[in-house]
């Protein structure tokens, strides 16, 4: 969901620029941001004991992070870090959720978002609990597929690497690797200059 930039800027808000790898919020930070991204690529993770990154949502152009935590008194159970150079608008909680009050086809907008973000993590929720890691990377790319205008085989070029692919679905590179190589054999997808295309 986009919220207009002037809009924002009329409401308080601000400009930032993050580096690659750069963090915009950690695990247990307090939501004091509206954050919207200008360009840019955002990825939102967690690491377990070992170290192993698991990656929860890929974020990039108009789209906003960590959003559904404004609304709770909670803190971020996850980081949001720039994966490119990333140019963000930060519009301070307080005056985000008076923006909110004020407009409710903005309102509107951002449930919808909200909406289709929890609808995302169930569909990978349901797909994690299987040991099938072809069934793991079909539920990501129909997913992903989902909303492209041409939905005939081969048409969606898959905007992610490997590694994101594995740190989506839960399995290790090599895996992911492996069963791209498997579900090409099968016809699955194909491979194009090294991109999928599903």
């Amino acid at each position: 969901m986009v919220i207009e930039e002037n809009l924002l800027y009329s409401m308080g808000a601000s400009t930032k620029t993050y580096a690659v790898g750069e963090t915009i919020f950690l695990e247990g930070d307090w939501p004091a941001f509206y954050y919207q991204i200008v360009k840019g690529e955002v990825k939102l993770n967690n690491y377990n004991e070992e170290g192993k990154e698991t990656i929860q949502i890929m974020i990039e152009d108009g789209q906003s992070i960590g959003e559904s935590l404004l609304f709770m008194e909670k803190s971020y159970p996850m980081n949001a870090v720039a994966i490119t150079e990333c140019e963000v608008i930060k519009l301070p909680r307080k005056a985000f959720i008076s923006l909110l009050k004020e407009d409710a086809e903005i309102s509107y907008e951002m449930n919808k978002c909200l909406s289709q973000r929890l609808y995302f993590k169930l569909i990978m929720t349901q797909n994690l609990s299987s040991q099938n890691p072809i069934l793991k990377l079909i539920a990501l790319m129909d997913y992903l597929k989902s909303f492209a205008k041409d939905q005939k085989q081969y048409s969606f070029k898959v905007p992610l690497t490997r590694q994101q692919m594995a740190g989506l679905t839960g399995l290790c590179v090599e895996t992911t690797i492996r069963t791209i190589k498997g579900m090409e054999k099968s016809q699955i997808l194909k491979i194009e200059d090294r991109k999928i295309m599903y």
